[in-house]
């Protein structure tokens, strides 16, 4: 395999402070979070439109039913993920909301054993049972802060499981579709179904301050499409394990981004449940025989 122009590191790390800033985006827009994960997938969609046209719309073709199908609910997924996420900043802290969001790898792979009968690992059930005993640990600590934080709470739980969803019901249908006719499909199934859904709720699609379409627009061209295309062009030269553990730091930069921007303060259970649920998801994403083969 030929050598990267460039140390796959600086990418993803460039990848993961993209993603990073999506809650502080979020946060700062004070639209609806419908409106907002509207516009956000909208600008993502017309984004991607030129490239697609011009070179991949062939591929729509080749899709079969079952394909539209699924694509359509991971669609569906990704639109309600959004909006349940991007509400959760409402109530909850940035921090609170970003450490349970990364719960993913965990229901992945409770969907994954009862959809396509994966095995479950001892190291599994224990790395699993720490992540949620640190989201507890959390969610105890917001109950006792105020009970519409637990609330921002159950919110971001939801959105983390949705995504989850998504990726479960994508997985089939990504092995026969290139990236960008994938991710097109699927954003603009989910755009449609935010459309809808911002319709449905009576919400305002504008007119929006200025500031406010910056934000629209900054949210799908950095964390969706630089972020995500970073993180899609470093899995050729590195593990999907360095990726995964690299995007533990998400919530680390978004809490203290949101103390700079915000004032948001931890409190002594985020700062603790947060630091179990990231061991718990690192023990799950890293081998730990590899691990030490790697370095003795």
């Amino acid at each position: 395999m030929e050598r990267p122009a460039i140390h796959p590191y600086i990418p993803i790390t460039i990848g993961v402070i993209s993603v990073v800033l999506s809650a502080i985006f979020v946060k700062l827009a004070n639209a609806d979070s419908g409106v907002i994960a509207f516009y956000r997938m909208l600008f993502s969609v017309l984004a991607m439109l030129p490239i697609f046209l011009y070179k991949y719309k062939k591929e729509l073709k080749g899709l079969r039913r079952k394909d539209w199908l699924f694509s359509t609910i991971a669609g569906v997924f990704l639109a309600f993920h959004f909006i349940f996420w991007f509400e959760s900043l409402n109530y909850t802290s940035v921090a609170s909301s970003t450490v349970l969001v990364t719960l993913q790898p965990i229901f992945a792979f409770v969907g994954t054993y009862f959809f396509f009968k994966e095995k479950i690992s001892l190291k599994t059930i224990l790395s699993a049972l720490i992540a949620i005993s640190g989201s507890v640990i959390i969610s105890w600590g917001d109950f006792r802060l105020s009970g519409t934080a637990l609330f921002g709470d159950i919110l971001a739980l939801i959105g983390c499981a949705l995504v989850t969803a998504y990726l479960l019901f994508g997985q089939e249908v990504r092995k026969r579709l290139s990236l960008i006719t994938y991710t097109f499909v699927v954003y603009s199934i989910s755009t449609i179904t935010l459309f809808f859904y911002v319709l449905a709720k009576g919400e305002s699609f504008g007119p929006y301050p200025s500031s406010d379409w910056m934000w629209f627009i900054l949210l799908a061209l950095i964390p969706n499409l630089l972020g995500h295309t970073l993180f899609n062009w470093a899995i050729k030269w590195v593990s999907t394990n360095v990726i995964s553990v690299a995007i533990l730091f998400e919530p680390v930069g978004a809490a203290i981004l949101a103390f700079y921007v915000f004032g948001e303060t931890l409190t002594l259970p985020q700062l603790v449940g947060g630091v179990v649920v990231l061991c718990g998801i690192g023990l799950f994403v890293i081998d730990p025989k590899k691990l030490i083969e790697k370095f003795f």
